[in-house]
């Protein structure tokens, strides 16, 4: 199945935590990363998502928030220490690829947020992904 989501990183599902109607799944992305996912009890079932069980963690572009440096004190579980590789800009969308351990990430953020985070080729950023905003699709 082809999709249109841009950021598709694989990894292996190491722990789920049931809750009544929404379970939460962390997965160690192939680059050695955790990331966390907030999905329906249902979603978990039907994928049978249970530790060892290989998934993509799939982002949309316009989930993905970008900080010039290291962040804390936020709500979003998901921060990923990375690279920029390349940014492609017009008057008031950027599109900035992001590398990171194991992969790579796109950011659709503002050309006027590129400009205020002072980002460029080579910049260190961290990645910033709700939990809520992850999507899993099983591999294996």
């Amino acid at each position: 199945m082809s999709l249109s989501i841009r950021n598709q990183l694989p990894g292996t599902v190491t722990a789920v935590s049931l809750g009544a109607a929404v379970a939460v799944v962390t997965v160690r992305l192939d680059g050695g990363q955790a990331i966390t996912s907030a999905i329906t009890r249902e979603a978990v079932q039907e994928l049978d998502l249970i530790p060892g069980r290989t998934v993509r963690a799939l982002v949309k572009a316009t989930d993905v928030s970008l900080a010039a440096g290291p962040v804390t004190g936020l709500s979003i579980r998901n921060h990923l220490p990375g690279t920029v590789a390349q940014i492609t800009a017009d008057v008031a969308m950027a599109a900035v690829k992001v590398t990171v351990p194991g992969g790579e990430l796109t950011a659709a953020v503002t050309k006027e947020a590129v400009d205020d985070l002072g980002l460029s080729a080579g910049s260190a950023v961290t990645v910033l992904i709700k939990a809520t905003e992850v999507a899993l699709a099983a591999t294996g």
